[in-house]
């Protein structure tokens, strides 16, 4: 693969090490070569760097293995992961998985990912459904549009959400980006 086909989560492998694109840039100078402008993060350590490489650098694509397992309970700092097949246990501890938990509940699928072995992150369902636990009421007559609200919901995370939602409602929330979707 060329420095000139990196795009967002492309990953790649440079001095015996895994990266995955963050943001990229291809920049057209009026005066001398092009090249490529990336915002890249190593995939185990969580450095973020950004640099400029050549578009016709050649590197070799970073395999990540990818895992569906089960979120099974949290104890102290580690979070534990059930292998469905073998229904082993994996235990990952919060500072590898960061936010990417803030709207998991026990028994949801995720994906395990890893690279040469050592797991270094979680990808949670794209699209999750979850009570709200509590929000303020909303006010009658407020009839401005895109007026939210914060909302906590049962995994504890807080979400924007549109003033008519009341506690005990069911919302759709994209865990990507963390906002409200709709009722579901």
């Amino acid at each position: 693969m060329q420095a000139s086909d990196f795009r967002k989560g492309t990953t790649f492998d440079m001095d015996g090490q895994a990266y995955v694109v963050v943001d990229f840039q291809h920049v057209k100078p009026g005066k001398g070569a092009a090249f490529v402008r990336v915002k890249y993060k190593n995939i185990v350590t969580g450095a973020i760097r950004e640099e400029a490489f050549n578009p016709d650098d050649k590197y070799d694509s970073a395999y990540i293995e990818r895992r569906n397992m089960l979120y099974s309970y949290k104890e102290d700092n580690l979070y534990y992961f059930m292998d469905q097949e073998s229904y082993e246990m994996e235990p990952i501890s919060e500072d590898l998985i960061g936010d990417s938990m803030n709207f998991v509940l026990e028994n949801m699928e995720c994906k395990v990912m890893s690279y040469n072995g050592k797991v270094f992150g979680i990808e949670p369902p794209n699209f999750v459904e979850l009570k709200v636990v509590s929000t303020e009421p909303g006010v009658k007559g407020n009839t401005a549009t895109n007026v939210t609200k914060p909302a906590t919901v049962e995994t504890g995370a807080e979400v924007k959400v549109p003033i008519f939602i009341e506690e005990g409602e069911t919302i759709q929330i994209d865990t990507r980006t963390g906002e409200y979707m709709g009722r579901a």
